[in-house]
């Protein structure tokens, strides 16, 4: 079995890995290089598919200002946001902004050079950087790897995944186990950096690509890591309601359509959002989510419609160029036709407890990104926060770490390890499809966008049982296994951490508790059983 090392292995190439691997490699000495891996290509992650935007408090926006920032974030995060972290977050989006276009990376200007800032749903100014019109996730992607393939100090593996980081008794993670499809190897590492993205695949409608089946959260929760707040799921309000049969998924139409100026509608036109909230098309995510769902079982219709025909056409063409494109595969011209739209799982709050470091319960893991709960987002993430939360808290790990020596000592006792994975040959296959799409659906009707506790407490029994029949909790045969594997172990902890939460607050909505209480807690839960609710 072959083995390697590595000063600092990242897991994962979107925003929040590809910029941590280039702020390290720019301040850290790293006698050993760095390595990312990806378990498919370089540049395909769920940052490419983030449309609206990255919110910025920038110092020439005179309009805006930490303070209102942190303000609206508080209020979108239900009680739940860490307000340091807001703080820290917020008062540092400018100088991460400007640290991008080092790498390549540039946003949307108007015609005297100055950057274009729109408004979502929450904000309370324009403070959101776009590129491309609506494809910022993908132009900061596309320059981001750009910098990382010219960069002879970082090393890539691309389609091949980790299936277990390698820990010792004290605490102490030490590298990973990755897998190609055909081969094992084992990669020790002074540092190990979980930049994994998200879980949308465990729903089955979701915004996020295939290959966000919950790999990080797995992986932490397997290797002890205290996870948090998992029961906090974001549904985006609208989804294109058609499935990409490539991607497994549903394209998402932007916030920032509303943000322009478009309302929902049912299919007779009807605007419907005034009956739900007072801020009807921009209140919070989590109340648009709902009520477009309650709209579509009252009037029992798959979708309800954005209509953007009020927005002028120069101007809908020239900033929404992708969702246009993407409409009009489907026969749908948005300066003309209404757009039909179903909620769909798109981001999650929750995930591996860190600190503004980056740090886990574990020495020596980091995670970032998506994949981390740094206590930014709350119960409801404000919109184009995730992208922020990504680039700054990277380029603060990357600080953090300038001056540590990064030279690996072995902690892992590896003869175990070696030995299970070179017997891996005797597994037998499983039909991961048929078991996914079971789990997808369970999890879309029991544990969604509404909850009570006999739908999560049946979600509970059916995984448990799911994960008894499938019994490869540890050794698989393949990439599939792998993912299914990881998304029956995130699915139980998310229903769990959903049973021991008896209020709603958020994106998390019990139809059997439907006050939120008056005491703002955090759900805690790790590998040895226990479930908290702490301040």
């Amino acid at each position: 079995m072959k083995q390697s090392k590595y000063s600092v292995v990242i897991i994962g190439s979107g925003i929040a890995g590809l910029y941590s691997a280039l702020k390290i490699q720019q301040q850290s000495k790293l006698p050993d290089g760095i390595l990312i891996i990806t378990k498919s290509e370089l540049g395909q992650s769920n940052s490419y598919y983030a449309q609206g935007g990255m919110v910025a408090v920038l110092k020439e926006n005179t309009k805006d200002s930490v303070k209102s920032h942190v303000q609206d974030t508080l209020k979108a995060g239900a009680g739940l946001c860490e307000i340091d972290t807001v703080k820290f977050i917020s008062e540092n989006s400018d100088k991460v902004i400007h640290d991008l276009l080092n790498f390549g990376v540039d946003f949307d200007r108007d015609e005297n050079g100055n950057f274009t800032l729109t408004k979502e749903a929450a904000h309370s100014v324009n403070r959101i950087l776009h590129s491309g019109g609506d494809a910022t996730g993908r132009e900061i992607e596309i320059a981001l790897c750009n910098a990382v393939r010219n960069n002879k100090n970082i090393q890539l593996y691309e389609n091949t995944m980790v299936v277990e980081l390698l820990t010792d008794n004290s605490d102490n993670c030490s590298g990973v186990v990755v897998f190609n499809g055909k081969n094992y190897e084992i990669i020790e590492s002074a540092v190990v950096i979980l930049a994994t993205g998200g879980l949308g695949q465990l729903y089955k409608y979701t915004t996020n690509p295939k290959d966000a089946t919950s790999d990080g959260f797995a992986l932490a929760y397997k290797a002890g890591a205290i996870l948090q707040d998992m029961e906090f799921i974001q549904f985006h309000p609208t989804a294109l309601a058609f499935d990409d049969k490539i991607n497994h998924n549903r394209f998402l139409i932007s916030e920032a359509v509303r943000g322009e100026g478009a309302k929902l509608c049912d299919k007779s036109g009807f605007e419907f959002m005034e009956k739900y909230h007072k801020d009807k098309e921009l209140a919070p995510r989590d109340i648009v989510a709902r009520a477009n769902f309650t709209q579509m079982q009252e009037n029992q219709e798959s979708c309800v419609y954005l209509n953007a025909t009020v927005i002028k056409k120069e101007k809908l063409l020239e900033r929404f160029p992708t969702i246009a494109k993407k409409c009009l595969e489907y026969g749908i011209d948005i300066t003309k036709d209404y757009i039909p739209v179903a909620p769909a799982a798109h981001y999650f709050m929750g995930g591996i407890k860190t600190n503004l470091n980056g740090q886990t319960s574990i020495n020596g893991l980091f995670a970032l990104g998506e994949v981390s709960a740094t206590g930014l987002h709350g119960a409801n993430r404000l919109a184009s926060n995730s992208l922020l939360e990504c680039v700054v808290c990277a380029y603060k790990t990357a600080d953090f770490l300038k001056n540590k020596n990064l030279v690996y000592n072995n902690f892992a006792k590896l003869d175990n390890i070696i030995l299970h994975y070179e017997n891996s040959k005797n597994n037998k296959n499983i039909d991961t499809q048929t078991i996914k799409s079971k789990l997808q659906n369970i999890m879309w009707n029991n544990v969604g966008i509404f909850r009570n506790g006999e739908l999560l407490q049946d979600a509970l029994n059916e995984v448990t049982k799911m994960k008894n029949e499938f019994r490869k909790n540890y050794l698989c045969s393949s990439k599939e296994e792998y993912e299914l594997r990881n998304m029956l172990i995130t699915s139980e902890l998310i229903i769990k951490s959903a049973l021991e939460r008896k209020e709603s607050r958020g994106s998390h909505y019990r139809t059997d508790f439907v006050d939120t209480q008056n005491i703002c807690k955090h759900s805690i839960i790790n590998n040895k059983g226990e479930i908290n609710l702490v301040k």
